[in-house]
């Protein structure tokens, strides 16, 4: 018999595994192909091996990738990056390259890396930046996995008030596609408000059409979902999807610096930046459960996350857990952190934008104007404001 959860619906079925996680290879070093074969398949991974830039471009347009892999080394790993990008059934693939030490990562990421492998490639460095590559990879699948299922609702214009009566037709974490009216060719951001079918949640959201198909079938995307809408629509999705896979273990890591604002965390394996991940802390008796996006990340040492929560519950559950840390400087907080998919870059840019400023966060300054820092001199600045934090703690 199913347990109704808190949620509103049974508790989500547990996957097995039933779909196998594909990733496009490109690299011609025979030791570094043997060593990643070796490591992705003991991660459930398949390779699809190319040895020049061309097969790859060909592969990109025909078949789908949870992962692109390029040894940086080679040529035309810098087209093959950036048409993943725009390849309609890879641009959300994850993207991992193959560095020499002390390669300017920079223009690595600009070119679409999310994350780096260094040379030499061993077993142990590889499983260990693949774990990390496999739970986002399987969040970002299962996020654009789509749902058939009908839901009538009412839309509406913000700006001019007009409502449209529509029928969904499929239904993803990322968004919804729609049967309108005949006649109708609706454009722009849109309300949208539904009950997801057996349960007595209700959903609201802001979404925009972001694309047109046969007929009267349009496409929205959600641009405004609250965490807490979002962990709602993930867990029917999850128990009512056909092919389900049980989530990898969220990853344990250091937490070094905590602001009301964010927080900077050691970890071996850091997610790159724009990724949104769930945060889960205790310290003592006090548990804290956060929501954030990456902002800044330093490949083998760590990741800088700001909240996305900015209600006025959060902000006390942080002065609460920050109080508890003041007060018990040897108490060391336990944290988990999983990630939940890739915030897309226009998404984030109007996140940034729209950034709360209602208090003055170093930590958050720190993140936003010196994110292009090289990693040494970045974490050296956040020594030197966890210093002065220290300093005027210890004065107080």
């Amino acid at each position: 018999m199913d347990v109704e959860c808190e949620k509103g619906f049974p508790t989500p079925h547990t996957g097995t595994g039933v779909m196998n996680l594909k990733s496009l290879l490109l690299c011609s070093d025979e030791k570094i192909v043997r060593v990643l074969r070796r490591t992705l398949g003991d991660l459930e991974i398949g390779v699809e091996l190319c040895s020049d830039a061309d097969a790859a471009l060909r592969k990109l347009t025909r078949q789908r990738f949870e992962a692109i892999i390029v040894d940086c080394a080679g040529t035309g790993y810098e087209a093959v990056l950036r048409s993943a990008r725009s390849a309609i059934w890879n641009k959300r693939s994850v993207a991992v390259a193959i560095v020499e030490p002390g390669a300017g990562l920079r223009s690595v990421f600009d070119t679409g890396a999310h994350f780096v492998l260094y040379k030499p490639v061993s077993s142990e460095r590889a499983k260990s930046s693949f774990r990390a590559a496999r739970a986002l990879m399987k969040r970002e699948r299962r996020r654009n996995l789509r749902l058939p299922v009908q839901i009538p609702m009412l839309i509406k214009n913000p700006q001019s008030g007009a409502t449209l009566k529509v029928t969904t037709t499929d239904l993803s974490e990322g968004g919804m596609a729609i049967q309108a009216p005949k006649g109708n060719r609706p454009s722009g951001r849109w309300d949208v408000a539904f009950t997801l079918p057996g349960t007595e949640i209700v959903l609201a959201a802001t979404a925009e059409f972001a694309w047109e198909g046969t007929a009267a079938q349009a496409g929205l995307r959600f641009v405004a979902l609250s965490p807490e809408a979002a962990q709602q629509l993930s867990g029917w999705l999850k128990y009512n999807s056909p092919e389900t896979e049980q989530d990898d273990p969220p990853v344990h890591c250091q937490l070094t610096d905590l602001s009301l604002g964010g927080c900077y965390l050691e970890i071996s394996s850091p997610f790159p930046v724009s990724t949104r991940v769930t945060l889960s802390m205790s310290a003592g008796s006090v548990e804290l459960r956060a929501e954030g996006v990456v902002r800044v990340m330093h490949p083998d040492q760590g990741m800088g996350v700001e909240f996305t929560q900015k209600t006025p519950q959060h902000r006390q559950a942080l002065e609460k857990f920050l109080s508890v840390l003041t007060e018990n400087r040897n108490l060391l907080p336990e944290l988990l952190v999983e990630p939940e998919g890739l915030e897309p870059e226009t998404n984030m840019s109007s996140a940034l934008a729209c950034a709360s400023t209602e208090f003055e966060d170093p930590l958050l300054g720190l993140f936003r104007n010196q994110a292009a820092l090289p990693a040494d001199s970045f974490l050296a600045e956040l020594r030197k404001q966890r210093s002065a934090a220290v300093a005027v703690s210890a004065s107080a």
